[in-house]
């Protein structure tokens, strides 16, 4: 990418989006493109349509997406496979009729089967069942895969899947019902504290094993990603495969760990009580990142310091 290419962020108010438009301002990419919902209906084909005729980037960020913890994937699985279906297949199809000479789908770490070997690498996709909670999410993203794997084929173009691990960082949703883990449960505990509760409920056994990554490392992956020479970049769109790099910190704990790092930043000084007849999903979950390792990526945030973070966010939006 050059400095003057025009870049488009679809997606750029969630979590993952605002990351990458806060990475590529940093960088000095001036010329990034971005829409509302308000302003632009990803899943209205025609819309997307005209936006892409229009405005012609040069390059794509698909961070738009449907997504949300294991409550929301268990409940709304038709509005999870419809809707994410519905953005990407857009958002690739008119990439390609505008002439997009990169595009980088972000996809997620549930795409692997349920009993995954650990850590996960690339070549697992599809070689076992997925997860039952979020297997409507996971379908629509391995689709997403399949079809810049598609495309490359038949047309030559340079489209590239990124899967990240558990995202966490600002801009995230802190809904106790339908975010993720990590933004629930500073909620939760932000909560408790506030009231001097004695013990904060944590969903599930709190023994199944996490990977997390804060939102603006990942960010970085993938503007350095999309920032590849060509022959470099060629190289990760396989001969054949699938174009498909994961993205990850290596590193794992369990729920029960995380949850207390968040109550150490929060100030929570409580107990905590498991409720185990709400599920754990996959038991484990760590990426092999080390392709991207190979490329001299690393992560740079550590978990207290980005959770910290993500608590700073959450006080300027929700208040103390």
């Amino acid at each position: 990418m050059r400095k003057d290419s025009r870049i488009y962020v679809a997606g750029h108010r969630g979590l993952a989006g605002s990351a990458l438009a806060r990475a590529l301002a940093a960088a000095g990419y001036a010329n990034v493109l971005t829409r509302t919902h308000a302003e632009l209906d990803l899943t209205d084909q025609a819309a997307v349509r005209a936006f892409f005729q229009a405005e012609r980037p040069d390059h794509v960020f698909l961070a738009a997406a449907r997504v949300g913890g294991i409550h929301a994937n268990s409940t709304y699985p038709a509005q999870f496979i419809r809707d994410n279906l519905a953005i990407q297949t857009n958002v690739i199809h008119e990439a390609w009729a505008a002439g997009v000479d990169r595009l980088l789908f972000l996809g997620s770490s549930c795409i692997y089967p349920r009993h995954c070997p650990q850590p996960m690498r690339e070549e697992h996709l599809l070689t076992g069942p997925l997860e039952p909670t979020n297997r409507a999410y996971a379908v629509a993203k391995i689709a997403g895969i399949e079809m810049c794997a598609s495309y490359n084929r038949q047309y030559g173009t340079r489209f590239l899947a990124a899967m990240p691990t558990n995202l966490y960082g600002p801009g995230d949703t802190y809904d106790l019902e339908n975010s993720h883990v990590i933004p629930a449960i500073i909620r939760k505990m932000h909560e408790a504290k506030a009231r001097g509760d004695a013990e904060v409920v944590i969903w599930g056994t709190g023994d199944a094993r996490r990977e997390f990554l804060f939102s603006d490392d990942m960010a970085g992956a993938c503007v350095m990603l999309m920032g590849l020479p060509q022959e470099t970049f060629g190289a990760l769109l396989g001969q054949g495969g699938l174009p498909l790099i994961n993205v990850g910190s290596g590193e794992e704990m369990s729920v029960s760990d995380m949850a207390r790092v968040v109550a150490e930043v929060v100030g929570f000084r409580g107990g905590f009580a498991y409720d185990s007849s709400r599920p754990d999903g996959t038991p484990k979950k760590v990426l092999d990142a080390s392709r991207i390792f190979a490329l001299g990526w690393r992560p740079r945030v550590a978990l207290r310091e980005g959770i910290a973070a993500a608590y700073q966010d959450f006080l300027s939006r929700y208040g103390a």
